[in-house]
């Protein structure tokens, strides 16, 4: 029997809203995102942070109809910068059905623990707030980076220290993790570069502020510059037991210290203090993204405040925007990563992003900051700048 025009259109949106039910966290009226990462504890201000910026970029596209006419959701959960609480957190939301992707990660211990999750489960791992190398695998198939590499930051950091100021003696403080190790790494890798070795090595224990040991040890060694791979609670520590104790080094961070709390922790006793940043400027509203952003965080997050990490949310979330777009209505994990990987030379509101099969990386720039005397960031002066 034939069937009638009426039938068949509505044979076809069964089919379309069947194949849509068939991929978790997607329904008809909308996609939901998960993000476990820190929202407690010496690293909140990372995860919330990074949730700001999501969620503005989330609540500018569902303010303009959403995408293919759905809604755009997050949903978090709480790890405390904990691997085995994030590995819990992340078993649940997969388990659930109920998240599409997971976005926003923050750490690499944490990411070293949910990450295989993830791809054993093809489920997409968008903008883990970490430069580990362990990440940048494209054989994963489904992690989705946005920022350049801890080895990138901390050639960055020995090449100011070293090349441009001609400092002599670097020492080390850094979180006694996975995280830690890999910046510890970079930095040996750059000093050997150059013929060079570390003055002295101190560690401190995760979600503590335990550095007097380590700020004794490092002290007696009278190092010119000291880089610091560590979240700003126990960084901020350091640096201000450092200026009672009339230890007055060069420090430099790594972006993950998480700027504006790093400064927020520090107050006048900032000034001086080197991060380095792998987004752009985030008061640069002369660059469109940036523009954008802090529209977007104005009118849906108006209480956050404008700073890298938030940024980074934003950007992150408006890649994982524009995949989920161009993979169209009918929307599969395994369409929205062919979107992300075929983005070879996309334009993002000025910037380039940079994806392919091969390449599971946006961006590769690292720039370095300094903060003034008022708390702001400024960019580090060079030799000919």
């Amino acid at each position: 029997m034939a069937l009638t025009k009426c039938a068949v259109v509505a044979a076809l949106g069964l089919f379309v809203s069947s194949a849509a039910l068939a991929t978790d966290g997607v329904t008809p009226s909308k996609v939901t995102f998960g993000q476990v990462a820190a929202f407690e504890g010496p690293a909140a201000a990372l995860g919330t942070s990074l949730r700001d910026g999501l969620h503005a970029a989330f609540e500018e596209a569902n303010a303009a109809g959403g995408i293919h006419g759905r809604q755009i959701a997050l949903r978090t959960a709480d790890d405390g910068y904990e691997p085995g609480k994030s590995a819990d957190a992340v078993k649940a939301m997969i388990g659930s059905g109920s998240v599409f992707a997971l976005i926003g990660a923050v750490g690499t211990p944490t990411s070293k623990a949910t990450q295989p999750l993830a791809t054993e489960a093809g489920v997409p791992f968008i903008g883990p707030f970490t430069g580990a190398s362990f990440l940048r695998d494209a054989e994963h198939g489904n992690v989705v980076n946005i920022r350049a590499t801890y080895a990138a930051e901390t050639e960055a950091w020995i090449a100011h220290l070293v090349d441009d100021l001609k400092l002599d003696e670097i020492a080390i403080l850094y979180q006694d993790d996975a995280f830690g190790r890999v910046g510890l790494a970079g930095v040996t890798a750059a000093l050997e570069k150059r013929g060079m070795n570390l003055a002295v090595e101190g560690t401190y224990t995760r979600n503590t502020v335990a550095v007097k040991s380590a700020l004794l040890k490092i002290r007696k060694a009278k190092p010119d510059a000291v880089v610091m791979v560590g979240a700003y609670k126990p960084v901020a520590e350091f640096i201000k037991l450092s200026r009672k104790l009339d230890f007055d080094p060069v420090f430099v961070n790594i972006s993950f210290v998480g700027s504006k709390a790093l400064a927020n922790e520090l107050g006048a006793e900032g000034e001086g203090v080197i991060v380095s940043q792998v987004v752009p400027f985030p008061w640069n509203d002369r660059l469109q993204i940036v523009a954008e952003y802090q529209a977007a965080l104005a009118q849906h997050v108006p209480d956050a405040e404008v700073g890298f990490v938030s940024l980074e949310g934003y950007i992150t979330g408006r890649i994982a925007l524009a995949a989920l777009d161009a993979a169209s209505a009918d929307v599969t994990r395994e369409g929205f990563l062919d979107a992300v990987w075929s983005m070879r030379d996309a334009e993002l509101g000025g910037l380039s992003v940079q994806f392919s099969p091969t390449d599971n990386q946006a961006f590769d720039y690292v720039f370095l900051t300094e903060i003034d005397a008022q708390g702001d960031f400024v960019p580090v002066k060079t030799p000919g700048s």
